[in-house]
């Protein structure tokens, strides 16, 4: 899958961001590596790339402005890279718009399985490009309220507008949508959307939640202390 996938990675480091490049490009990926955020964009919008890596430390632009600057042109996955694991900036990168996030240091095959499993939350498969993900749904148009949720063509209605949403979000509403009413907990969600096959942080889930409540209806999705969150029927 990684043979043909481009790698935007912006790190200050030098020591951090060249190690990290020749691991990424020893598993097959093509990077483009920069320095600072301005730097980063520009290669943003020049080469386009599959999925972006973003110190959330960086000169020039930040990493959570940067992450802000992406998500207002493109759908393509991010994952931040953070100095530590309970600092203000994981939720800010998030909260941002970046898909994931990758504690520092981190081991190379680590970060490698961590960018794979984004990729396959958004299509990715022999390097190909894919804006959304494959849908659990049998079919059809599921409506809650004045909420609709096409589950074939990955469309979502409110009150009739279209409602934008990134893959990440796509994938945790249909979550939802297809088992309403249901309490899913948040470690089935990181299960089931992020693809984890061991612990994560539960943060993640807390803000998409936070991000698709604000697109679909902050009544819409339901929290349930202590055991999770579920869509109303």
């Amino acid at each position: 899958m990684a043979d043909q996938t481009h790698v935007l990675f912006v790190e200050d480091d030098d020591v951090i961001r060249e190690a990290t490049q020749l691991a990424l490009e020893r598993d097959g990926f093509v990077v483009t590596a920069m320095p600072d955020g301005l730097s980063g964009l520009e290669a943003f919008r020049a080469d386009r790339p599959d999925i972006a890596l973003l110190d959330v430390m960086v000169p020039g632009l930040d990493g959570v402005s940067l992450c802000r600057r992406i998500r207002d042109e493109s759908t393509v996955p991010v994952i931040m890279l953070s100095a530590r694991a309970d600092s203000i900036d994981v939720v800010l990168g998030l909260e941002a718009g970046a898909d994931d996030y990758v504690t520092k240091p981190f081991d190379g095959a680590v970060l490698v399985a961590r960018i794979r499993a984004v990729l396959r939350r958004f299509g990715h498969a022999g390097g190909g490009r894919a804006e959304a993900p494959a849908s659990p749904a049998s079919g059809g148009v599921l409506t809650f309220g004045d909420l609709e949720v096409d589950t074939e063509g990955m469309e979502v209605r409110r009150a009739g507008q279209p409602v934008a949403l990134t893959p990440t979000e796509m994938r945790l509403l249909l979550e939802f949508s297809t088992a309403p009413g249901t309490v899913l907990s948040r470690d089935k969600l990181l299960e089931r959307v992020w693809d984890y096959g061991w612990g994560g942080d539960t943060r993640v889930v807390d803000v998409h939640v936070q991000r698709l409540r604000q697109k679909i209806g902050q009544d819409r999705i339901e929290t349930v202390r202590g055991f999770g969150y579920k869509l109303k029927a």
